[in-house]
């Protein structure tokens, strides 16, 4: 390294580093401007080569979130009636699930159930049968109600399932009504069209891993189902 000085640069222990030597072996006439910058550049980019080197073996390390967990994967926790008040699911749990409010199947179920309290005293319920199209009537009306593949709404309730409560479509007709006649016709078929909703299932569970399930406790799991929300019309398969 005798051929290689930087002037200006007094420190004994500096100049016979390696780093000092790469720097000067790299810059040809070994300036101190030029020296210089190379070792500064060497030392400023050193912090981000050695957390590159750190970083893959550090998130091998770290364990996965229950936001980055499969649904349905590992053995879920068995919670003892004393933790379930009154039966209700453990507010970490909810806290972590999809936000149902803004979910159409969920959001539906309240304007449901006041419908249905009202018409308790005023009709009886809704048939399921295929209805007649009368576009003067139905100009005001929803839209499962102005489509050639009417549906209507029910409540499905499910205690082992939170939301308890969702609103399915079921379609009022099995071809689609035509536009012209407004009544039904087997040239085109009503299908569903569904929803994937993330939703939490309870079941019993033994407290001791093994045996019958002790009372009042379960265990909880995520798991996507696929709800109805509506009805359209398609071309029927081909019987050929």
């Amino acid at each position: 390294m005798t051929g290689c000085v930087a002037p200006g640069i007094k420190n004994l222990a500096a100049r016979t580093s390696p780093v000092y030597y790469w720097a000067c072996r790299q810059v040809r006439g070994c300036s101190l401007p030029a020296a210089t910058a190379t070792i500064a550049s060497t030392v400023m980019f050193l912090p981000g080569i050695l957390l590159l080197a750190w970083l893959p073996a550090g998130l091998a390390h770290q364990s996965p979130t229950f936001g980055g967990a499969l649904p349905g994967y590992g053995t879920p926790r068995c919670y003892s009636a004393e933790e379930l008040t009154h039966g209700h699911v453990p507010p970490h749990l909810l806290a972590r699930s999809a936000k149902w409010e803004r979910a159409l199947p969920v959001a539906l179920v309240s304007s449901l159930e006041a419908v249905g309290h009202r018409r308790q005293h005023k009709e009886s319920p809704v048939g399921t049968q295929c209805p007649i199209l009368r576009p003067e009537e139905v100009l005001e009306a929803d839209t499962h109600q102005r489509s050639i593949s009417p549906w209507r709404y029910r409540i499905d309730t499910d205690e082992n399932r939170y939301p308890q409560k969702l609103a399915v479509a079921e379609c009022l007709c099995q071809g689609c009504i035509n536009a012209r006649t407004g009544r039904e016709t087997v040239a085109l078929n009503s299908v569903r069209l569904h929803q994937s909703l993330l939703v939490l299932r309870r079941q019993p569970c033994a407290l001791n891993g093994t045996g019958a399930p002790t009372p009042g406790a379960y265990a909880f799991h995520t798991e996507f189902i696929r709800v109805p929300v509506g009805c359209t019309c398609v071309l029927p398969r081909s019987t050929q």
